[in-house]
């Protein structure tokens, strides 16, 4: 029974990772979770100067899921490199390193940074990030604006890319072979969408930040079509996530078009979901006589 599957020439031994800002760098979860067996560890976004976040309150629970505006809180690429990279030597998994920036030369320089460490098998761009020189809309949300940071980066970087795409958008197909034709190797989504609690009681938005990002199951309607629609309109491999809790949800995700999943939220509410994951994903496959895990994608049209 295989389960490996293969992005850009990676190979991993399954197609279930982490998503990016839900599981540090993976030594928060390593009591908990055999990093060994997981097809990838997602890293959370690092920058190439220690960003704070945002004023708090910074999270929300709402029905069905979370908002939450952290603001890509990290401790910028030095402390990575030196703390958790070194920390993940000691795993057999593949390594992705979740990528963010206020501008196109803040993503560049972590990239040329990156491109010299060995244990970094593939970077995963963020690009929900608001550019700052372009008034603040997220590189994402403009197809001229994703064409040139994916292209800059594509340039420099010596792993291979992907592009994580905002579900924020009129037409995540057009995105999609937006980063396609820019030069992306694989494309992932969705990232989380732009949502607003208030508490009626207080008066008061829930967030300092008024809006935040909008996770967990409540999303995963939402995510699987954008996942289908985006692997319809492009022929690199596409990475799945938004409200995945278990087996069912990733092989739905698989069918839709997914050659992977990252599960992120649910990581909050049991820190054991990826590996039981897998474990679900293997006894499908044997309760449905499934050889090989790469025939389940896409398998629905």
């Amino acid at each position: 029974m295989n389960t490996a599957v293969t992005i850009a020439g990676v190979t991993f031994q399954n197609p279930v990772m982490t998503a990016s800002g839900t599981f540090g760098s993976g030594m928060e979860y390593s009591e908990f979770v055999d990093l060994n067996r997981l097809g990838a560890v997602v890293t959370k976004g690092v920058a190439n100067v220690p960003w704070p976040g945002n004023d708090t309150p910074r999270v929300a629970e709402t029905y069905g899921g979370m908002l939450n505006a952290i603001g890509l809180q990290n401790p910028g690429i030095d402390t990575f490199i030196n703390r958790d990279l070194q920390f993940l030597k000691d795993f057999d998994t593949k390594v992705i390193v979740n990528v963010c920036g206020k501008s196109i030369e803040d993503y560049v320089e972590v990239v040329e940074r990156l491109s010299e460490e060995s244990r970094v098998d593939m970077l995963e761009i963020n690009v929900s990030c608001p550019n700052v020189k372009e008034g603040a809309i997220a590189f994402g949300q403009d197809p001229a604006a994703l064409t040139r940071i994916t292209k800059e980066i594509k340039a420099k970087a010596k792993q291979p890319v992907i592009m994580k795409l905002s579900p924020n958008v009129t037409d995540i197909a057009l995105m999609a072979k937006t980063a396609e034709e820019a030069g992306a190797d694989a494309i992932s989504l969705i990232n989380t969408i732009t949502g607003m609690k208030i508490d009626i009681y207080r008066k008061k938005f829930a967030l300092a930040n008024k809006t935040g990002g909008l996770s967990g199951p409540c999303i995963k309607p939402v995510a699987v079509r954008m996942v289908y629609q985006a692997s319809h309109a492009v022929s690199i491999p596409v990475i799945g996530m938004g409200g995945i809790a278990g087996a069912e949800d990733a092989i739905e995700f698989m069918m839709a078009g997914a050659t992977a999943v990252a599960i992120g939220a649910m990581n909050f509410i049991n820190p054991y979901t990826t590996v039981e994951t897998v474990e679900g994903i293997e006894r499908f496959m044997k309760e449905q006589k499934i050889e090989d895990i790469n025939s389940l994608i896409g398998c629905v049209s």
